[in-house]
């Protein structure tokens, strides 16, 4: 089978690493290499940010592809699908797939995938009607939905066939997150906190859909209550100077600190007493999956997919998104109660290890790729501690299940 590998080009136009960068290295490092050979074609500034995590076998391809009078670029990625052959070719984020789909659909790509992450709130006027999208999704023979949210969406809001989605939940590697994880000790010293100082914690780009001003409006309230508290926001992004100096305003920046983009996340959820996620539109939030591995509790906004993961009075706390006095509350009811957090934590580690694991999102992905060159073999991927299953149906898998 070796000399037979399904070559298989992942591509994104993104300019950052996100969410969607960390979903594209978890396929990247854990996809079959007995059945796939991997490629990868991406933005130069993203080829160098992922650069230190990319398997060595995985064959890359700096290339800027992001507006549509790029017409000697467009050549160039459809040189690349030619000469390597691609069977398969995935992009990530709808505006990825408006570029590289029409493309692979002219190199007579067999298989051209797209999944689209997150609900665009932001599109307005004509982009917000999806004509585009359904034009686009012409050329794309199945979508992959994160959650069940996102498979809503794409069917009841942008109108795409039923037919060509496929949910398969985001995954982590979740032995990262084991109870012999990395002590916070050290961490907690180097920032200056004393053992008492209870810590929030908002891992995530600094950017309008992550929501940080919101949680900066409840910080006062939650400090009438809790003094002590410390609020840490890791990750980088273009409202950083705009939130340090909203901080100030509100007299929250000697609480308030920034710590930049961090690759070792485990660390500084083991050090958080409660991860925070006020966002306003999400996928389905690997940051929130990756905290409840660890055992720390969340709060969220209960948008698009966070639901399936924080489930509300279980697993964590869910308030409106835009809320201050809520999300407020929410934090406030478990600073208050160590037992609850506590609760919510171990609740939710077992949760995340049930559903979303790397593992399950990989076998679920290898599989999807073999039905759609009509090779598919549920046999093929399973291993003996992974006994192959019958997909739950939408409807069990909303319902939700005892913890």
């Amino acid at each position: 089978m070796n000399s037979s590998r399904i070559p298989v080009l992942h591509f994104s136009n993104a300019l950052a690493r996100g969410g969607a960068e960390e979903h594209v290295l978890t396929l990247l490092r854990g996809l079959s290499r007995e059945y796939f050979q991997l490629h990868l074609v991406c933005t130069p500034v993203v080829a160098k940010l992922l650069e230190k995590d990319l398997p060595q076998d995985v064959e890359v391809f700096p290339l800027s592809f992001y507006k549509p009078q790029q017409a000697a670029t467009a050549l160039g990625l459809a040189k690349i699908l030619r000469q390597r052959r691609i069977q398969i070719l995935h992009s990530h984020l709808f505006y990825a797939s408006l570029f590289a789909s029409p493309v692979g659909w002219a190199c007579r790509v067999p298989a051209i995938i797209e999944t689209p992450h997150v609900r665009e709130q932001w599109r307005q006027g004509l982009k917000s009607r999806f004509v585009i999208d359904r034009w686009i999704g012409r050329c794309v023979t199945h979508y992959i939905a994160v959650s069940e949210a996102n498979a809503r969406y794409l069917i009841d809001e942008k109108g795409l066939p039923g037919q060509k989605i496929h949910v398969i939940h985001n995954g982590s590697d979740l032995k990262r997150f084991q109870s012999g994880r990395t002590s916070s000790r050290n961490l907690r010293a180097a920032l200056g906190l004393a053992d008492d100082v209870l810590v929030l914690l908002v891992a995530g780009r600094l950017e309008p859909q992550k929501g940080h001003t919101v949680l900066l409006e409840a910080l006062p309230l939650i400090r009438r209550e809790f003094p002590q508290v410390c609020t840490i926001f890791a990750g980088d992004g273009s409202l950083q100077n705009q939130l340090q100096q909203r901080a100030r305003s509100l007299g929250l920046y000697d609480c308030v600190k920034f710590v930049g983009f961090q690759s070792n996340m485990q660390d500084w959820f083991s050090l958080a007493d409660i991860k925070v996620l006020p966002s306003f539109y999400e996928g389905l939030p690997l940051v929130a999956v990756e905290s409840m591995a660890v055992g720390t509790p969340v709060v969220a906004t209960a948008v698009d997919g966070t639901p399936e993961i924080v489930l509300h009075e279980k697993t964590g706390l869910t308030v409106p998104p835009g809320d201050p006095a809520k999300l407020a509350q929410a934090i406030c009811r478990l600073l208050a109660n160590s037992g609850l957090r506590k609760q919510y934590g171990e609740a939710g580690r077992r949760w995340v290890h049930e559903q979303f694991s790397q593992e399950k999102q990989i076998r679920q992905t290898e599989e999807l790729y073999l039905r759609a060159l009509g090779m598919h073999d549920g046999r093929v991927f399973v291993s003996e501690d992974q006994p192959s299953t019958e997909p739950e149906s939408r409807e069990s898998a909303l319902a939700g299940r005892a913890i």
